[in-house]
């Protein structure tokens, strides 16, 4: 049986996983390097973590490849799959990764300086590894290609719009399997209106009719939006000329914007909506206000986008496990058709609701969207 390791780098972690190359894959084991720096951590199909030591994304790469050693034993890997934060608008679909494409996404650097860095490190790392086996990369941005003008232009002079200043989206991964999965298990919702709420450490909220993306809460970057944990959301683009004023560096607006904002930069405790949720600081409970806040907010626009909706899906970190906050998501949406059952909520669904429309927690599942992708280009 042959094999296929995917590869899932965010800003600091690699999630990895090893599927057999089946037409519908088969798991056969997953983890997760955490804390990358100076006391990373390995985690084995959801056992305790282990220390590996200091290690960056590329250096990460052999611990994992002797985690999944034992599993690879006997069996010929095909290829090795990646997620890639942003395509531009040049990879709108899975690519096997060559010279030449890796230097187009190193221009796309300044986009998503929070991933694309480490994305592409992890290639890179992953080819010296691997020098005869291809690597494939997967666009988060491709699943948004198609929108509306009216949603990828903003109202700047013509010009840097035909220059690549647009709304992307991101997440694209995450909404890909959930489009399937609804497919599959809710084909007529599928078929309908739908907003899907992806609540993780990076939180967007997309509108999608019949499999296809309308409208999307991340725009030219994956700072546009809803607050995340240590990005900000949306922000009025004269708070940046006043920090400039100020005498703030690019550098310094940048650390601020992404590192030390969003739900972090509210509270000043904690990133983590379990710790928040578990505080009694009021710092805590104005975090959780403002970021809940924005999911309404966000809900409510979608469902203009989309003239209405059938089915909202959380998803994510925060969207699959933080019952609390699903519940004030959807306290008072009845005028969605969505009304919350609660004893389904508490115990995590899938179907949390009693009304007209479908409120739904489905697992996210990136990494099988990645090692489907393997499987159909190769």
């Amino acid at each position: 049986m042959n094999a296929i390791l995917t590869l899932n780098a965010g800003s600091s972690s690699i999630k990895f996983a090893v599927y057999s190359d089946a037409p519908e894959p088969e798991l056969l084991q997953v983890g997760q390097v955490e804390n990358l720096g100076p006391i990373a951590q390995l985690t084995l199909n959801r056992s305790a973590a282990r220390p590996i030591g200091p290690a960056d994304h590329a250096s990460a790469l052999p611990a994992i490849l002797e985690a999944v050693s034992p599993v690879l034993a006997g069996r010929e890997l095909v290829g090795v799959g990646h997620r890639i934060v942003h395509g531009g608008k040049s990879f709108v679909a899975p690519v096997v990764l060559e010279a030449e494409q890796l230097t187009q996404l190193e221009a796309l650097e300044p986009l998503a300086p929070l991933h694309q860095p480490h994305n592409l490190a992890t290639v890179r790392a992953a080819q010296r590894a691997f020098p005869d086996v291809p690597q494939v990369g997967c666009f988060d941005t491709a699943f948004h290609v198609g929108h509306p003008m009216v949603n990828d232009v903003f109202a700047l002079p013509r010009r840097f719009y035909e220059k690549g200043v647009r709304r992307y989206g991101f997440h694209g991964l995450s909404y890909d399997y959930i489009t399937q999965t609804l497919r599959r298990d809710y084909p007529e919702l599928a078929a309908g209106r739908v907003v899907v709420a992806h609540l993780g450490n990076g939180a967007s909220m997309c509108a999608i009719r019949d499999g296809q993306s309308i409208g999307s809460t991340m725009g030219f970057s994956a700072l546009d939006g809803l607050p995340m944990g240590t990005r900000c959301g949306q922000l009025d683009p004269g708070v940046l000329l006043y920090l400039m004023d100020q005498g703030l560096s690019r550098e310094a607006i940048t650390h601020i914007l992404y590192k030390e904002s969003g739900l972090k930069g509210l509270s000043g405790l904690s990133h983590d909506m379990r710790a928040l949720l578990a505080s009694d600081d009021p710092h805590a409970a104005e975090a959780i206000d403002y970021y809940v806040f924005r999911i309404r907010r966000e809900l409510g626009a979608m469902a203009a986008i989309l003239g209405g909706i059938d089915g909202l899906v959380f998803c994510g970190g925060i969207g699959e496990n933080a019952a609390p906050i699903r519940a004030r998501v959807l306290d008072g949406m009845e005028f969605l058709g969505l009304h919350l059952d609660a004893s389904a909520n508490r115990a995590g669904g899938p179907l949390i609701s009693t009304g007209q429309a479908h409120a739904l927690v489905i697992p996210t599942d990136e990494e099988r969207v990645i090692a489907r992708a393997v499987v159909r280009l190769l």
